[in-house]
């Protein structure tokens, strides 16, 4: 570039972000984007609306083929990719649709790394290969019906029975349930909470499919009991101990989180920033108005200090430097920014905004699980407030 010249102004990127990004992450996030935007978009406002996913296995298989599940893990056919990596695909993936990227968080973040980090070699060898493939999926059930935020309060209970272990209890909302080929079950013990791995089939494991939501619809989302399931001793994960270990997954998949919302707010604010050009009112576009374009620019700052930021906690991530506050940090703001982000896009696109013929209504209920998932604003506010001022307002 000639001295005294500057790039010109990309809308798409207003920092210009792209020039933190090195051109493997550039070329991985072109592959996944024109996979999701073949595979998914043009049936996903469909899925949502009839409340399925239909093939999700033959999905599962195609990202197991892009690498995308469990691509953090190295070994056992995992991809071994970078924190930022993963996180633009997460972006790419929930900016067609969170239960794509729900599917992968879980399947990745969650069963995945549960299994990776505290799973014995055995256990390495036998579920991580199939479903890094996308062959087998797995899910991970902490949730109670009574017990969301305060997982401490679970009642499914795990009981020695000679040299076998026997598990009580119910699990809810739970991602991936009714499709699972493992279920990761954490449970109460006599030595404190433990972590298992339940296949499906097994006598008195079932789950069944959570209905009538309003919100990721195209997910799989259900309800997990436990009746008297018998597991043998080497179902347990000998390496959890306490609810350290659950929560030690739920903070990985949130770092997924703090980059998957923005791709829903993405897709948002481009929606609105397209409609604005070419609606008109008044005899001129609506994005000539001034109201609708300080909506715009405070879309586009949102959204773009959310992308930093992201990146931020991804090379901290990397480099073995994110301490769970920082996740908080990240999933509170741009979660919190991104339904907003949405909720703006929505009035912008007017009475045309609740349509499914445009995609943010569809965001915008999805942010609305996403809010509430794997810890709540209220959660977050209270983890940054404890390490703040070194006050526990959690009692």
């Amino acid at each position: 570039m000639a001295a005294g010249t500057l790039p010109p102004f990309d809308p798409a990127d207003p920092l210009g972000l792209d020039d933190l990004l090195d051109g493997t992450d550039r070329a991985l996030r072109g592959t996944v984007r024109a996979w999701a935007g073949e595979r998914v978009l043009p049936h996903v406002a469909g899925w949502h609306e009839r409340g399925e996913m239909p093939d999700v296995r033959g999905l599962a298989r195609e990202l197991g083929a892009l690498g995308a599940l469990g691509m953090t893990l190295t070994g056992h056919g995992c991809a071994g990719a970078s924190a930022v990596a993963y996180g633009l695909v997460c972006l790419e993936l929930e900016a067609v649709d969170s239960a794509v990227r729900s599917l992968v968080s879980v399947q990745g973040s969650l069963a995945m790394y549960a299994i990776d980090r505290f799973g014995s070699p055995e256990q390495r060898a036998r579920w991580l290969p199939p479903m890094a493939a996308g062959e087998t999926i797995g899910c991970f059930a902490l949730t109670e019906p009574e017990h969301g935020s305060d997982p401490a309060g679970m009642r499914t209970r795990a009981e020695r029975r000679g040299g076998d272990w026997v598990l009580t209890g119910r699990k809810m909302w739970i991602t991936n349930g009714s499709l699972a080929g493992v279920a990761v079950v954490w449970a109460r013990t006599d030595d404190g909470v433990r972590g298992f791995l339940v296949p499906a089939g097994t006598e008195g494991f079932a789950a069944r499919d959570i209905r009538h939501k309003g919100s990721l619809r195209a997910s799989v989302t259900s309800e997990l009991l436990l009746d008297g399931v018998r597991l043998p001793a080497d179902a347990e994960l000998p390496g959890a101990r306490g609810l350290r270990a659950p929560l030690g997954c739920l903070g990985h998949a949130r770092y997924g989180i703090v980059w998957g919302a923005l791709g829903a707010a993405r897709t948002c604010f481009e929606t609105a920033l397209d409609y604005a050009r070419t609606r008109e009112q008044f005899g001129r576009p609506i994005g000539g108005f001034q109201l609708t374009q300080a909506k715009l620019a405070d879309m586009a700052v949102e959204l773009h200090k959310g992308l930093l930021l992201a990146w931020h906690l991804g090379r901290r991530m990397d480099a073995g430097r994110l301490r769970p506050e920082q996740v908080s940090f990240g999933k509170l703001n741009n979660v919190r920014e991104a339904l907003e982000i949405c909720r703006t896009a929505r009035t912008v696109l007017g009475a045309n905004g609740i349509s499914f013929e445009y995609p943010v209504m569809r965001h915008m209920a999805n942010l609305e699980s996403v809010l509430t998932y794997e810890g709540t604003s209220e959660m977050h506010q209270l983890i940054l407030g404890k390490a703040l001022t070194g006050l526990d307002a959690f009692a």
